[in-house]
């Protein structure tokens, strides 16, 4: 048998960038040869196989036959007649189906994968693209990580085929979240929606995103106007900030409602916080996110507008705000949540530099409700004849003082 690194590895080695997981492929093996090698089998659908020290994937060059719908309507042929050639025709974009010896470094590229490399071109491998839709989130998720590549043209003509042909319609929930939420973690992740919307693809998995294209905001506040350009821009920040992915997420979904705001009320957008957490709850329900993810974007969307405007917020009100978003018990959440409130303030056009003071103050007032001297005041009200709520309401005021004391002057 004979082992070649292929994928990812190989691509990122030519690009001069840092490699992560390395993947093989066995050309002339069978399942029982390797395991007789000491190779451990984990494939479910096709053969593939842990070395033994390593623990590295080993995979049998294969063939596949489109048989049904979705990603997973595939027949799969291994066997030692499989030649490489075949194995990296089954790819999916010509920069991923390149192969290398490592005994001698010799590259093998039937496709032109170095060609698009040096031109920066991300292009389909060859008519079998289409036949998995999880290749075209794969592609867009590739757009956010290298953003100086483009999308071939025809590859984009096929990318906007899956989503006539319904094909994009079969993905299923954990599938676009792993996309999705990898390509929010990119350097750009704003081309992953760009590429999306591009085929007609945001529509159908993301129509709650995608309606915000068009929709005006108030000058004053917005000088990009468009909420989908700002939504971009509020992630391009959210990459910028190094914000990891709940917040990205929340980022995505905070303005959600402005999509849905009546003609007549534009561009105005009253009350778009309690739509935007209705609707952000609606995709994470369709796309099974994570509880940490929504939770965060459900609190971002209805919080947003009262973080960024509690520069005018005394110690009392600090407190409700508190208490609404449970900061008290979950801080660390609330300090998400004013991350992605400062990325929303400086993903605007032309304040991009701006300072986001609310972050710090609300920081400072949170630290100080939490260090409040409030040992003891529960006794001290029942001794001094206070009950039940009465003896909660000593411990906020207790609370609000620090607050006061802690937080600096409101304005």
């Amino acid at each position: 048998m004979k082992c070649y690194l292929v994928g990812g590895a190989v691509r990122d080695r030519l690009l001069g960038r840092a490699q992560g997981d390395r993947d093989w492929v066995v050309v002339g093996s069978t399942p029982e040869a390797m395991a007789k090698a000491g190779y451990t089998p984990v494939g479910r659908d096709f053969p593939v196989f842990l070395h033994p020290r390593s623990k590295e994937e080993y995979a049998l060059a294969r063939t596949e036959r489109k048989s049904g719908r979705g990603y997973q309507g595939f027949v799969v042929m291994a066997s030692p007649e499989v030649t490489l050639e075949e194995d990296l025709g089954r790819r999916d974009l010509t920069i991923n189906a390149i192969a290398q010896d490592p005994s001698t470094g010799e590259l093998t590229d039937p496709f032109g994968g170095q060609r698009d490399l040096a031109a920066r071109v991300l292009r389909h491998v060859g008519p079998a693209f289409v036949e998995d839709p999880v290749r075209l989130l794969r592609i867009a998720r590739l757009a956010a990580r290298f953003p100086d590549f483009s999308v071939a043209p025809e590859t984009q003509a096929l990318l906007s085929t899956m989503v006539d042909d319904g094909e994009v319609d079969a993905l299923v929930p954990e599938r676009v979240w792993q996309e999705l939420s990898r390509g929010l973690m990119e350097a750009c992740p704003e081309r992953l929606f760009e590429v999306l919307r591009g085929c007609g693809a945001l529509a159908r998995l993301l129509p709650e995103v995608d309606r915000l294209w068009g929709v005006p905001q108030p000058t004053s506040h917005h000088p990009e106007i468009d909420t989908g350009v700002h939504l971009m821009m509020v992630l391009q920040m959210a990459a910028r900030l190094d914000a990891p992915l709940a917040v990205r997420y929340a980022c995505l979904c905070h303005d959600l409602g402005k999509g849905t705001t009546p003609a007549e009320d534009l561009p105005r957008h009253i009350g778009h916080e309690a739509r935007s957490a209705r609707l952000a709850r609606r995709v994470s329900e369709r796309w099974r996110v994570p509880s940490d993810c929504r939770e965060l974007a459900d609190l971002t969307a209805r919080e947003h507008g009262n973080i960024h405007r509690s520069a005018d917020f005394n110690a009392g009100a600090l407190m409700r705000l508190f208490e609404r978003c449970d900061a008290l018990r979950r801080p660390q959440r609330f300090e998400a949540a004013l991350l992605a409130c400062e990325c929303d303030a400086r993903g605007r056009l032309g304040l991009q530099e701006s300072p986001y003071p609310q972050r710090p103050r609300l920081a400072r007032a949170l630290a100080a409700a939490l260090a409040a001297p409030v040992q003891g005041v529960a006794e001290a009200a029942a001794a001094a004849g206070l009950r039940g709520p009465a003896i909660g309401e000593r411990i906020r005021e207790v609370r609000i003082e620090a607050i006061q004391a802690g937080a600096g002057p409101a304005g």
